[in-house]
């Protein structure tokens, strides 16, 4: 039987859908969240935010040091998922959201 996995990629603002989606993280109160988002949302995201930014002070290395999420299937390693989804003959992009079937076929198998 032949499998056809098809992903779609949503804008999390606007619901729409978006070839061109990525998700982007960010930490307030050390509390880290991720959006998916397409270009248009994008810019409204730093339009929003490039105030505080600017007056803000950047973490010492460039980048706040979080603890990673954890997804639906336990597994934070979208490298090695994306590998193994291709190497399966999964079609997947090498951005954004692994979908939820891959992950878990992924997780099945380890």
């Amino acid at each position: 039987m032949a499998q056809k996995t098809v992903v779609i990629y949503t804008d999390d603002l606007t619901g729409e859908e978006s070839a061109e989606a990525a998700t982007h993280s960010i930490i307030i109160d050390g509390v880290a969240y991720e959006v998916d988002l397409g270009p248009d949302s994008y810019d409204k995201l730093m339009e929003a935010v490039n105030p505080f930014l600017r007056a803000g002070r950047r973490v010492r290395g460039g980048r706040a040091k979080t603890t990673p999420t954890r997804q639906a299937g336990g597994n934070n390693d979208t490298a090695a998922i994306r590998a193994w989804a291709k190497e399966k003959g999964y079609d997947i992009n090498d951005r954004g959201r692994v979908p939820a079937e891959i992950r878990e076929a992924y997780d099945k198998t380890h």
